[in-house]
């Protein structure tokens, strides 16, 4: 029975690791239905972006209220796992506060990592007024309700507990090592510095020393479980952006905004009616590959990049504010592209799974099935979406293969485009003036 808890915890780390596994092997797999996509070029330009913006957080600041508490709560995730890493040893091995002998370094540890608790509680505290008090406008678009406002204060709430349970099993400790407990007190004195549980400890002195235990090992175990509960959260959750920020920032485009791409097919079609010597009429080789397909209208049609970017939204919707076209009451949300790709490629993800890795036609598409025509031409490609984006999420890109799908797919764009392209086709111009016209506005007075 002495080794029963580390038997136990050992089976409990396993099982939340390998669910884990499970889900980011699955998720690897869901982002490789994509196209190929190179992004292999200037790769120092693409560490710098992953430093600046997913480590630095430079985009975020921009807002800087958000920003700052965005900054909080990051920085004190992301140190506090330090704490977590002495919780896992602890338990593996049957010790208590193994890193103590680090001596005065471990007290500013601990110390550091109860302000940064603290801190993470008001900043997660105002979060959650900005989303059900203040309720800003970004947070009550139509893409907002239902599961995606429930899982944003989820996670919240989740935060919440997580930095009380942290505080309440170091003020458990304090005590207990206030009253000389076995196997928590040290001769060399207090281990650590409770800057912060220090303000909770009074709450628990009049408790006798069992009772103490009690509530530190439960705390303790509630915490470690409820951080392995949270990792397995996180593929389920907008939350995901904390593990795919930093691939997506590196793989983000590195193009000039306004610059797409040119398909391959069509460049070469160009420079065949270019070459004075090519034969317009012959005939293709017997060996030649089927014609790509022009466009997107599906998640498989889409480049990884574009999954990948799909799973890292964090649905925060700085990109569907500073949208024109969503600010004069049009019906496009780039938010709402992002979380549609990604409820799409979710669900051919599930078909696979439950078809033996096999996908089976299910009738549906992206096109349509989930994002809608009218959304995809109100937008005005002005690339306010991809500038607002802190994580390098490109929603145009999307939006303009699908655009590409319906227009040299389906020849179905709106009435007035069309027009367009057939004066230009015809007359050289947008406008429907014949050529020999088209210079006569010069000289009219």
């Amino acid at each position: 029975m002495e080794y029963f808890p580390n038997i136990l915890f050992a089976l409990l780390l396993i099982a939340g690791i390998g669910y884990f596994a499970r889900n980011v092997k699955k998720l690897a797999r869901n982002i490789k239905l994509g196209k190929e996509a190179d992004v292999s070029d200037n790769s120092s330009q693409r560490w710098k972006n992953m430093a600046m913006i997913a480590l630095g957080q430079s985009k975020m600041v921009v807002r800087p209220i958000a920003g700052l508490l965005h900054i909080i709560v990051y920085v004190g995730f992301v140190i506090i796992n330090i704490e977590v890493l002495e919780i896992i040893l602890d338990g593996l091995l049957g010790t208590h506060r193994l890193f103590a002998f680090l001596g005065p370094v471990y007290n500013v540890l601990i110390g550091s990592f109860e302000i940064l608790a603290f801190l993470v509680v008001v900043a997660v505290i105002i979060f959650w007024i900005r989303r059900n008090v203040i309720r800003l406008q970004r947070f009550l678009k139509s893409e907002m309700k239902g599961w995606p406002k429930k899982d944003g204060n989820l996670i919240l709430y989740i935060e919440l507990v997580l930095m009380f349970l942290f505080l309440t099993m170091n003020a458990a400790d304090y005590q207990l090592q206030l009253k000389g407990a076995a196997h928590y007190a040290s001769e060399a004195g207090i281990m650590g510095s409770f800057p912060i549980s220090g303000f909770i400890a009074p709450l628990f002195e009049n408790l006798s020393i069992s009772s103490l235990i009690l509530v530190e090992r439960t705390a303790w175990w509630l915490h470690i479980v409820g951080i392995l509960l949270f990792l397995n959260y996180l593929y389920y959750s907008k939350h995901l952006h904390i593990l795919l920020a930093f691939p997506n920032t590196y793989y983000g485009n590195l193009k000039p905004k306004g610059q797409f791409k040119n398909l391959q097919s069509v460049t070469n079609e160009v420079k065949l009616m270019m070459d004075p010597e090519a034969d317009p009429f012959a005939a293709p080789d017997e060996d030649a590959p089927e014609p790509e397909k022009f466009g997107a209208s599906d998640v498989a049609d889409l480049s990884w990049v574009q999954l990948l970017n799909a799973y890292t939204c964090t649905e925060c919707g700085r990109c569907t504010s500073e949208c024109p076209a969503n600010q004069t009451g049009k019906k496009l949300s780039p938010r709402k592209i992002m979380m549609d790709t990604r409820d799409r490629l979710e669900a051919v993800g599930k078909n696979i799974d439950a078809n033996k890795g096999s996908f089976v036609d299910d009738g549906k598409q992206l096109l349509d099935d989930y994002i809608t025509r009218e959304e995809l031409w109100a937008c005005t490609s002005c690339n306010a979406c991809v500038e607002a984006c802190p994580v390098s999420i490109d929603p145009l890109s999307i939006i303009m293969d699908m655009r590409q799908y319906l227009v040299m797919e389906q020849s179905a764009a709106p009435t007035d485009l069309n027009n367009m392209m057939g004066n230009i086709e015809n007359n050289g111009a947008p406008w429907p003036f014949n050529q020999m016209d088209r210079l006569n506005w010069a000289n009219e007075s």
